[in-house]
């Protein structure tokens, strides 16, 4: 119910009970307990056809603030957001350098309070905290396992040292996963039933929304496209395997790539810059280059494209979603590249290609995707769980 009245931006009990397939009763029962809540208000009349005028209900965005937290391993990024998931302020700061967790705590808890005290936003009014970190992550513990370049992280308590520094209660998730929960409350995934989003940052992660239901799988770790084995001969991976996506695609490998094609005296914008320096030729500089119509940058970028285009043709042909979502810093400039990619690929090798056309969108949220879902965390669990109590009552 929640759903169709945040995409409908202003919807009938009627239209509602048309949509959902529960009773006029139930409907009014809900709303009636969602408005005494605070979360949904009723917004004057409109008229129908042959009928009374109608109550219109909209989501009450005032109703509680909600805060998203980004760990990444360059950069921490804090965002505050009304009930509608819209960015109230945003603020970045670099992540500690050394990676120590009770560091990287202290520089979450300031970034938490410099937002919150921009946006004049008091404590007592905010939900709760989004964290979204990357992962592995044992859900039952809120604890970090382990993530890529941080092996002496075994077992952080991350979710207990945040709550206990900024005494907000905290939501923790992997960081892909986040995003596509953001992405299903204020981006491209809204309305939509089965989706899978893949986040191309630092590594490539992923989220499955099926049936309108996060997919979590049986460690709460689904959706780890980047650690699809795509050849054997590919290096080998931190995870174990070979040939991973993510080893192959990532922003380090990239320009490794790049750096080869270069000294090997390929032509190119950036070979006067390789020359002089090459470590200004880094992953930024690529997809610039790339962007502008480059051939080795381009070339770069397309294998990218097509290696991630083979694992989006699996996804579609595994869980048979209807959109593919592309987001992450890791394709600025090129997002148009990799999503023609993707598009060129699910058109000519997807099983259900003659049944329907896979869709593949760029997130609207762009950078601020994670942090954005961050806060949708909180959002999320609380209000989508609140509905299940709801209709049990």
């Amino acid at each position: 119910m929640l759903d169709q009245i945040q995409l409908a931006d202003g919807t009938s009990r009627v239209e509602i009970a048309e949509h959902t397939g529960l009773t006029p009763q139930t409907v009014s029962g809900i709303v009636r307990r969602l408005i005494d809540e605070g979360i949904v208000r009723e917004d004057g009349a409109r008229s129908s056809s042959g009928g009374k005028p109608r109550t219109v209900l909209r989501i009450n965005a005032d109703a509680g603030r909600a805060v998203g937290l980004h760990f990444d391993l360059v950069e921490l990024a804090c965002v505050v957001v009304d009930l509608l998931g819209r960015p109230l302020v945003t603020a970045r700061r670099p992540t500690p350098a050394g990676m120590d967790p009770v560091e990287v705590t202290a520089a979450m808890t300031g970034l938490v309070g410099e937002v919150l005290a921009r946006a004049g936003v008091q404590r007592e009014r905010v939900l709760g905290l989004g964290l979204a970190s990357p992962g592995p992550i044992d859900q039952a513990r809120g604890e970090v396992i382990s993530p890529p370049q941080l092996s002496h992280w075994t077992r952080v308590p991350l979710k207990q040292m945040v709550a206990d520094a900024t005494n907000l209660p905290v939501t923790l998730d992997n960081d892909a996963t986040a995003a596509a929960i953001g992405e299903r409350w204020a981006g491209a995934g809204r309305g939509v039933a089965n989706f899978a989003y893949f986040f191309l940052g630092t590594g490539v992660g992923g989220g499955l929304v099926l049936g309108h239901q996060v997919h979590r799988g049986g460690s709460m770790n689904a959706a780890e496209f980047g650690h699809t084995s795509i050849t054997d001969s590919g290096p080998e991976c931190y995870c174990g395997n070979r040939g991973c996506l993510e080893s192959l695609i990532n922003p380090a490998a990239l320009v490794a790539d790049a750096h080869r094609r270069l000294a090997s005296g390929g032509e190119s914008a950036l070979s006067g810059a390789f020359r002089r320096a090459p470590s200004t030729v880094d992953h930024a500089a690529l997809c610039r280059a790339a962007a502008a119509g480059d051939d080795l940058a381009g070339a770069v970028i397309g294998e990218a494209a097509e290696r991630l285009a083979a694992v989006a043709v699996n996804v579609v042909n595994i869980v048979d979603v209807e959109l593919i979502i592309l987001g992450g810093h890791g394709i600025r400039h090129v997002e148009a590249q990799f999503r023609q990619a993707v598009l060129r690929a699910l058109g000519e090798r997807a099983m259900a290609r003659r049944i329907r056309q896979v869709d593949v969108a760029l997130s609207p949220l762009g950078d601020d995707a994670a942090v954005i879902g961050g806060a949708a965390l909180v959002l999320h669990a609380t209000y989508s769980p609140q509905v299940s109590a709801l209709l049990a009552g």
